[in-house]
């Protein structure tokens, strides 16, 4: 009868099904698909988009994928940008373009080449020049005669020709800028055989360290100022023309030519300089920007200080 009181135990499974349409497996599946299908479509544009010339080097890459890191370089195709194996202009359709033949360093390349073969024919013409002058003095008895004070070299402004004073032979009269008439020969010469060229010309007066004083306050300075102005009137007198002339300066003794001996005669001279095109450049440039500290300030540069005082005593 006990057991009669006993009730049996009951478990329930419930079996899970599918769960229909109700399920979210294939959703899963179904984004799974959708990237991949994004994937695909992304690399037919890609492709589409690459120029045929890309698609070579991509395709020579996965050939030989050890080729860059065993021979270097940035790409198969040897691409000029920047991006390994692509162009720098995407909307290309030539296909690569090699460092080589790249626009921009083609033009800076052909405008460096331009300017090297303009500065070879400029000395070239200045070569010329120069044994022209020197042929003309071997020519002419009078220019021959003070062959000793012409020096002719080539520098890195242009071709320099100097007339140089000796000891019994100056080209100025004493402490003044007055021509000696044979100078004014050896300038009209020159000056004539300057119109050859289309260079701009550039003159400087020289004076030895011999100290020039004046109650005027009249010094070394302005004397080499006036005997190169004197020597661009003779040069011009000779047939050269005035718009060649492009600078005249006196720079008194401080660039002596003699610098072991302040005193010697060939430290007074007149220097023309033929000027190159780097040189005319660089004068154009200073001159400019004279101008404008001029504007700024309201006034002129101030002239360069007169040498020390010392005894009235010119050679």
């Amino acid at each position: 009868m006990a057991e009669e009181g006993l009730r049996p135990i009951i478990v329930k499974r419930i079996k899970k099904g599918g769960g229909g349409h109700h399920g979210g497996a294939w959703k899963i599946a179904y984004a799974d698909f959708v990237t991949a299908m994004m994937a695909f479509f992304l690399l037919m544009w890609l492709l589409g988009s690459t120029t045929k010339g890309d698609l070579n080097g991509i395709s020579e890459y996965f050939k030989t994928p050890l080729k860059v890191a065993m021979q270097g370089g940035s790409g198969s195709g040897d691409s000029s940008s920047v991006i390994p194996g692509g162009g720098k202009d995407l909307t290309r359709r030539d296909g690569q373009v090699k460092a080589s033949d790249d626009p921009q360093i083609k033009k800076t390349f052909n405008l460096t080449a331009a300017k090297a073969a303009l500065e070879a024919e400029e000395n070239q013409r200045l070569k010329a020049l120069k044994e022209k002058i020197e042929a003309k003095i071997e020519a002419n008895p009078l220019l021959k005669k003070y062959k000793e004070q012409l020096l002719l070299d080539i520098t890195s402004e242009g071709l320099r020709i100097q007339i140089v004073d000796e000891q019994n032979r100056p080209m100025f009269a004493l402490a003044k800028a007055e021509l000696q008439p044979y100078t004014r020969e050896i300038l009209h010469e020159i000056g004539f055989v300057l119109n050859d060229v289309p260079n701009k010309i550039g003159l400087s007066g020289h004076t030895d360290s011999t100290p020039y004083l004046s109650d005027a306050g009249y010094s070394n300075w302005e004397l080499s100022a006036d005997r190169a102005n004197a020597s661009r009137r003779e040069l011009i007198a000779g047939g050269m023309a005035d718009a060649k002339v492009l600078r005249v300066v006196g720079l008194a003794s401080a660039a002596n030519l003699d610098k072991a001996d302040p005193f010697n005669p060939i430290n007074r001279r007149i220097s023309i300089i033929v000027m190159n095109k780097r040189t005319e450049e660089n004068v154009m440039r200073d001159g400019a920007r004279q101008m404008e500290v001029g504007a700024e300030d309201g006034q002129p540069a101030a002239p360069p200080a007169p040498a020390p005082a010392g005894p009235p005593v010119r050679k």
